[in-house]
């Protein structure tokens, strides 16, 4: 009896050394993964939120300018012709 729990200690310590082994494979895995994954994004040129924010702002703004100054142009045009 005493060799059969042995045996089955001997199994269980190999099962749970199996499972560390898996769990740090995974976790190598995971972070090979991003680091690839952070490289091909990196390399895309994508803007960040913020700078897609700043730039749509940017424009807005000359949107509403030459509306203002269409309006003026409009205005001194009128102005003149009559």
């Amino acid at each position: 009896m005493q060799s059969r729990n042995k045996i089955l200690d001997d199994i269980s310590q190999l099962m749970t050394n199996a499972m560390g082994v898996a769990h740090g494979a995974r976790e190598e895995a995971e972070t090979a993964m991003k680091g690839m994954i952070d490289r091909w994004l990196a390399d895309r040129d994508f803007v960040t939120r913020e700078e897609f924010d700043a730039v749509r702002a940017m424009a807005q703004k000359a949107r509403e300018e030459n509306e203002a100054l269409k309006a003026r142009l409009d205005a001194l045009e009128a102005t003149t012709k009559g």
